[in-house]
């Protein structure tokens, strides 16, 4: 359950790229066919193949002295050249999109059959510059509503899961019905002014039933489908754990993270607006970390130690992503800016 994955068409004539589904950036980028650092099987977009693509020699802010453009993430980097082309994802196109043509990745950004990441945040947070194609939508007023939705699938506690499963569904210009139960529950932005992230207040946090320090500093947290899993400020992390009996600090390769008794299951839910919402002890638990499988990795980790929230978004204090977006059915709307939360229905695997 690492990474959501939907596939764009991009280009005349059009070709087809998985893409990393990713609401905590902002930018489209795709591997070109010269990428340096890209696995081998990594499908790549051939600008030179495309009759609608065009370059763009125009600079950002992260444009460095060889005239690249570079995005930076908390798990390494890419550089490459703007181009713009159409492309088209879930029936919605947009003829001029501006994108990076990455020809430079750090090894181990890109994981598998992927092409590059669909950024789905907000344009001030952009590298690049450009509009997200979400909000050139909205602009071009294709949309009937300023708003799209996930589903996301589990299959973390499978031990016959392939690489790659079905993950879910994504909706764009309304929700799907079909997928959650009762009402959305819709919590303004916490930046609703000027917003970049999908940024949410924790108002907050239980462990087995007991209320839990969210830290000194405001709680603020970018809801992420792009983070597989769920980070903090150090001091409430340890908190967390602290409910839990018999976890402990990792170090090493593991520095930031917890373990805890594999037996154990704990109830946690994160409320927004006072209201509560249950994470799955599943979700919890990401696997044995010794050899006897007694000890699991817990889906909670110091945000420092590792994440794509950059470090100078000081507003921001946690991430909330897949850890816990698995537990319902998540839809983020431009007008009013807000992200709404909703029961998964017994089609999507909840209780309906």
């Amino acid at each position: 359950d690492s990474s959501y994955i939907g596939t764009i068409s991009v280009g005349t004539p059009s070709q087809s790229f998985p893409v990393i589904m990713d609401t905590g950036s902002s930018d489209l980028w795709l591997a070109s066919k010269s990428c340096s650092g890209c696995p081998s099987d990594t499908p790549e977009f051939d600008n030179s193949s495309s009759s609608t693509f065009k370059s763009n020699t125009s600079t950002t802010s992260s444009t460095s002295s060889n005239g690249q453009v570079e995005i930076t993430y908390g798990s390494g980097e890419v550089q490459g050249s703007l181009g713009s082309d159409t492309v088209s994802l879930g029936g919605q196109t947009v003829s001029s999109q501006t994108f990076l043509v990455v020809d430079d990745v750090s090894s181990d950004l890109l994981d598998g059959n992927v092409t590059g990441i669909m950024g789905l945040a907000f344009q001030s947070l952009a590298a690049t510059g450009a509009v997200p194609f979400w909000q050139a939508l909205v602009s071009q007023g294709s949309l009937s509503n300023p708003e799209f939705a996930f589903y996301l699938t589990r299959f973390i506690s499978d031990e016959t899961a392939l690489a790659e499963e079905p993950g879910g569904t994504f909706t764009i210009g309304g929700v799907n019905g079909s997928l959650y139960s009762g009402d959305i529950a819709y919590y303004s932005l916490a930046d609703a002014s000027s917003p970049s992230y999908w940024t949410l207040a924790i108002s907050a946090i239980t462990v087995n039933g007991n209320t839990v320090s969210l830290g000194s500093s405001s709680a603020n947290a970018a809801i992420d489908t792009g983070t597989t899993l769920i980070g903090g400020p150090s001091d409430a992390v340890s908190a967390i754990y602290a409910e839990i009996e018999n976890s402990e600090a990792l170090t090493g390769d593991y520095d930031g993270y917890y373990s805890f008794p594999c037996s154990s299951e704990p109830n946690v839910t994160i409320a927004f607006g006072g209201q509560a919402w249950a994470i799955s002890a599943a979700d919890m638990n990401l696997g044995a970390v010794d050899e006897e499988g007694t000890s699991c990795l817990g889906g909670v980790f110091v945000l420092s130690e590792g994440s794509d929230v950059p470090s100078s978004s000081n507003s921001l204090t946690w991430v909330v992503g897949d850890t816990f977006l698995k537990n319902v059915y998540s839809v983020f709307r431009s007008s009013p800016a807000a992200v709404g939360f909703a029961a998964l229905s017994t089609n999507a695997g909840g209780t309906g």
